[in-house]
């Protein structure tokens, strides 16, 4: 007789959890990564909405301005697929260590189904700080959207030899705004799951169950990691040899261009961010369970 798994813990396999995630990140990639380095640069703007979109190729064909909304598309390659697999598949794996471990710590805090919808928000929030460790390919990708000139001609590994540890800059920016936004992610889809649709195992979830929760937790992440958002890309789009701390950028921000400044491109974050994460959340929430099903079958 197989042992009881632990409350809140589901018993998807790690490779299943890796092909939904890898497989999620990938189609994510190739349908938004325009919308991605539109909102980038929206939240970098400072001038005339044609030239922030399409900066050089401002006045050129359709065609023309269309490709150039795919600058580093290798570096967001690496970074994306990398970061839907540790996070979406990362997740799980945090949340059956909470589970197993502390399970009853949180039913007996918050009630059963409380708790472990806050273990679920608290995992998510877990992988999100850790999530810093990729974020050099997530420098190099926002450079290439919003600041080119910052390569000035140089290649990866020379950029790699020359930073160092100026990739990982705005590491605690980055973590301050996964935390939250980590935790609204995994959390609002728990909760829908949980309270909405009623679900004791939440991998039963159908495609539209799944649909509806991937929206409740992607609006929720985007609406609270905002202002955290705008700062960390402000502070990753400069030059490389002219870098300036969130803190002088947070205050400049208040003093020049006033609160709503925190949440500027949060209304296209909305529109078209929020769409490629629910899209990518909703596709790892249902290729996961389904691949796990598939493997257990051979």
């Amino acid at each position: 007789m197989s042992p009881p798994v632990a409350a809140g813990r589901e018993k998807e396999s790690n490779l299943a959890r890796l092909l939904g995630s890898g497989s999620a990140g990938i189609a994510e990639l190739a349908v938004f990564h325009p919308v991605d380095t539109i909102a980038k640069r929206l939240m970098s703007n400072e001038s005339r909405l044609n030239s922030v979109i399409f900066k050089d190729k401002a006045n050129v064909s359709f065609g023309r301005k269309f490709v150039s909304l795919f600058p580093g598309l290798g570096y967001a390659a690496g970074y994306k697929v990398l970061q839907r697999v540790y996070k979406y598949g990362g997740q799980p794996v945090a949340r059956d260590y909470l589970a197993t471990h502390y399970g009853k710590d949180f039913e007996n805090a918050f009630g059963k189904k409380t708790g472990k919808a806050i273990m679920h928000s608290t995992a998510g929030s877990l992988i999100g700080i850790g999530e810093i460790v990729l974020l050099p390919l997530d420098v190099l990708k926002i450079k290439r959207q919003t600041n080119p000139e910052a390569f000035r001609g140089r290649g990866v590994l020379k950029i790699v030899k020359d930073e160092g540890f100026g990739l990982y800059r705005g590491w605690g920016w980055t973590a301050a705004r996964n935390a939250p936004g980590s935790f609204a992610l995994f959390g609002g889809s728990a909760f829908t799951k949980e309270y909405l649709f009623g679900l004791q195992d939440y991998n039963k979830a159908s495609w539209f169950q799944n649909f509806i929760a991937s929206i409740a937790g992607a609006s929720a992440s985007l609406v609270v990691s905002a202002p955290l958002d705008v700062i960390k890309t402000r502070i990753q789009n400069r030059n490389f040899d002219n870098p300036e701390s969130g803190f002088k950028i947070l205050t400049k921000m208040a003093r020049n261009e006033g609160f709503s400044s925190f949440f500027k491109g949060l209304v296209p974050k909305l529109l078209m961010t929020g769409p490629k994460l629910v899209f990518s959340f909703w596709l790892a929430q249902t290729l996961i369970p389904a691949f796990d099903g598939m493997l257990a079958k051979r």
